[in-house]
């Protein structure tokens, strides 16, 4: 397998890592993602969908599409980011879904504008790690961080010449 094939599969195995671990979560530690939660796992889908066309492609187109997920990945850094400043009251949320709602009205009014399932404020970090003072935002900025890193080095790895006629390189 060539070394950008071999980035490429990591590509996929790391994204799904990621997601696995945000699902689990969710469904088995039964956390209640916030809406920035559910926003910083877009840039694992798409690195997930464009891992599995590196795969498939050859060399330098390969390369083409893991620099477009390196990209992606810098996405998901800066989500992390801001989830991080979020939770750490550096700023707001930029998202009015974390926002508490203005209920006004009648009781009906107040029943009718909730939301049918629970959502998580965005600025209350869930620790997961016992006395580790990592949240969740700020472990998943921590693996976006390093999964950009890996792409990074994937991409700026030299291309290996090929052999012609077994003297030498061309």
């Amino acid at each position: 397998m060539t070394p950008i094939r071999s980035a490429a599969l990591l590509t996929v195995l790391g994204a799904l890592a990621a997601l696995a671990a945000a699902f689990s979560a969710e469904w088995w530690g039964h956390l209640v993602p916030c809406p920035l939660c559910l926003l910083e796992r877009w840039p694992y889908r798409i690195v997930l969908a464009l891992g599995l066309i590196a795969f498939v492609l050859p060399g330098r187109a390969a390369r083409a599409v893991l620099v477009l997920a390196f990209a992606a990945m810098l996405g998901g850094v800066m989500l992390g980011a801001v989830h991080v400043g979020v939770e750490q009251g550096w700023w707001p949320s930029p998202l009015p879904e974390c926002a508490a709602p203005h209920l006004s009205g009648s009781i009906a009014d107040r029943l009718a504008a909730m939301p049918l399932r629970p959502e998580m404020p965005c600025d209350t970090p869930v620790y997961v790690l016992g006395p580790v003072p990592l949240s969740l935002a700020a472990l998943d900025l921590l693996y976006a961080l390093a999964f950009s890193l890996f792409l990074l080095a994937a991409v700026t790895r030299p291309i290996p010449r090929r052999r012609i006629g077994g003297k030498g390189y061309a």
